[in-house]
């Protein structure tokens, strides 16, 4: 049996899918088997090889490596890794990108899979016939307003649940939760058995004190303040405590009976769970951000609506607003955009007909045609399903026809014209020159731990350089490096057994607060040059600042402030006193250069006297 094991790419952790398909015999049925039948439904052991390899880059976009079972405990438990045998279950680690919420179920991928292989048509999902006034309401209070105020809904009729497909349900809900729903502080999806509930239903909000009611795997009833000291010792849900702890009032939804449904984005109510025998589903999403709870309520019904006993139809629900807005959801429109052929075909590097475009856009779910403007210029129109939030600009549908393509067969070319920006020109020039003088190159971390930036180069924070890391998940990456010394004393503490002398380099980028960019912060191009050896080589470290302005055509000239350069005389904390000298070019000052405190090196552990020499290369263009 092969097993594919999918990861969503970006901020968040990392999420799997597990997913198999095994050549005949097939396994005896399980809830597993049951629920990987859809992919081996979509692909064959053959197929699946080759998509991995060289089809389905939206999916695939990077195919880590294949591994097992017993080599990844293996790996974690630090073991020799063996030799696997023929009977070991074979994983494919995988990455989707991260914003194709339509891939982070077996439903929707399964359902790419098909489309790509032309296998099925794309999916028409629509609004259930109903008339208005027996549509589902949900009239939203004033007073939402304060902590949560946006609510989607919508509503899967005579859905068919087993026990793969309800854990499904809850796992896409999950990633989504992880995901776009940024750990349910700007989502928080909930799903109800709408035939325990009577609408209309109210979205609400009140003072913890006043809310009661039993949440979901619990017996007794709870007062909403009293459930938040409650969770505070669960391990999954003391996490969104925060997101309304310190909130006047808590957000809560009702029925007409005044049910509880639930107290978002915390818990549901047991009242309305949903089980294997729930058969109409009622989901609401509340949201600070309305966009992203659109998205994540079309992803859900858009996977699960295949299950229903009209496929792909989903029952709309009235939202109205105490100022009488009213709007009506899911919101299943497609979004139309126009793209000339000739940018497809310009920016991929390809010379396609229109019906070959629109054949590959149809594999990757996005309805094509082609038309002529009043111009004769052939375009694609594009309609884009409510699955693929990702399109939103005519580079999205470029990218998707390269996909299809398929990166491989585009054929190679050199441009016609590139030149590289200035900075990058001097930067290969000098790396060139001190390469040639005997210096290694090094590239390290970018970001590095606040102690290693100031408190280990005797320096002070003054709150006004360094660009600090907000919640960072290691004590090694919580700042922007302001100098690339520390990365260097790092490497040179890593291999101080290495034969003397060391001489290493490296041309990188460092940031520093600017209150004048629209970001709040600059890069700046810095070159670092460190010796270490049984002497501390300041001589070979100020020849080599001497034979850098050389390279660039700045003449020595002590005391020039217009056309050469100079040192004098520096008192930095992270140098020797009376070891150590500015870099002043034409005017300004540009870099320094010294022996390195003893402190600082004992600081990283460094038994050996060292050198070091940072500059500016942007002050030389």
């Amino acid at each position: 049996e092969k097993r594919l094991q999918f990861s969503t790419r970006g901020t968040e952790p990392h999420q799997t899918l597990n997913l198999a398909h095994s050549p005949s015999p097939p396994p005896p049925e399980n809830e597993n088997s049951s629920r990987r039948q859809p992919l081996r439904e979509a692909v064959n052991s053959a197929q699946c090889r080759r998509l991995v390899w060289d089809g389905i880059d939206y999916l695939m976009r990077l195919v880590k490596h294949m591994t097992t079972e017993k080599a990844i405990v293996r790996k974690e438990k630090h073991l020799e890794v063996e030799e696997s045998s023929e009977a070991e279950e074979i994983i494919y680690k995988i990455e989707v990108p991260a914003n194709r919420y339509d891939l982070l179920c077996l439903e929707g991928l399964a359902r790419a899979l098909r489309i790509f292989e032309e296998r099925e048509e794309i999916p028409a999902f629509k609004w259930a016939s109903i008339k208005h006034e027996s549509m589902l309401k949900m009239h939203v209070k004033p007073e939402t307003s304060q902590v949560r105020p946006f609510v989607v809904c919508a509503v899967l009729r005579g859905i068919t649940f087993d026990e793969a497909r309800y854990n499904s349900f809850i796992d896409l809900q999950d990633r989504l939760h992880q995901n776009i729903c940024r750990r349910r502080t700007l989502v928080a999806i909930g799903t109800h058995d709408l035939d325990t509930l009577e609408g209309p239903f109210t979205y609400e909000a009140f003072p913890p004190s006043e809310i009661n009611f039993v949440p979901l795997k619990q017996e007794k009833s709870f007062r909403a303040d009293e459930l938040m000291e409650f969770y505070k010792s669960d391990l999954k849900l003391k996490k969104f405590l925060h997101i309304i702890e310190n909130s006047p009032v808590y957000p809560v939804i009702y029925d007409r009976n005044r049910t509880v449904l639930s107290l978002p984005p915390i818990i549901n109510s047991a009242h309305s769970a949903i089980t294997l025998q729930t058969r109409n589903v009622f989901i609401e999403c509340t949201a600070t951000d309305l966009t992203k709870a659109i998205v994540v309520l079309n992803t859900m019904v858009a996977m699960f609506s295949g299950y229903c006993e009209r496929k792909f139809e989903v029952e709309p629900v009235e939202v109205m607003y105490s100022d009488g807005r009213a709007f009506t959801y899911p919101d299943l429109s497609l979004y139309d955009m126009e793209v000339p052929l000739s940018y497809i075909n310009d920016a991929i590097g390809i010379s396609l007909e229109a019906n070959e475009v629109a054949r590959l856009l149809e594999r990757m779910q996005l309805h094509a045609t082609s038309s002529v403007s009043s111009d004769n210029k052939i375009n694609i129109r594009v309609s884009v399903p409510p699955t693929r939030s990702d399109v939103l600009h005519p580079c999205d549908v470029m990218e998707d026809v390269a996909i299809a393509f398929g990166y491989n067969e585009i054929p190679k070319r050199k441009p016609v014209s590139l030149k590289p920006l200035p900075l990058n020109e001097l930067s290969d020039l000098i790396q060139s020159e001190i390469a040639m003088t005997g210096f290694t190159e090094v590239l390290t971390w970018i970001l590095c731990s606040y102690k290693e930036n100031f408190t280990m180069l005797n320096h002070k924070d003054d709150k006004s350089t360094a660009v600090i890391v907000g919640n960072p998940r290691s004590a090694d990456f919580e700042a922007v490096r302001t100098s690339l010394l520390p990365g260097m004393l790092k490497t040179i503490a890593h291999n101080k057994d290495h034969p003397k002398p060391i001489k290493i380099y490296e041309v990188g980028d460092v940031a520093i607060l600017d209150k004048l960019k629209d970001v709040g912060a600059i890069n700046r191009r810095q070159l670092a040059a460190l010796y270490c050896g049984a002497n501390s080589g300041f001589e070979l470290i100020h020849s080599l600042v001497d034979r850098i302005m050389e390279v660039v055509g700045t003449p020595f000239i002590p005391g020039d402030e217009s056309t050469g350069y100079y040192i004098k005389r520096s008192d930095e904390p992270q140098f020797l006193t009376g070891r150590q000298a500015s870099i002043i070019y034409k005017g300004k000052h540009i870099g320094n250069f010294g022996i390195v405190h003893p402190e600082v090196l004992k600081n990283f552990d460094i038994p050996d006297p060292c050198s070091f020499v940072e500059l500016n290369m942007d002050s030389l263009l």
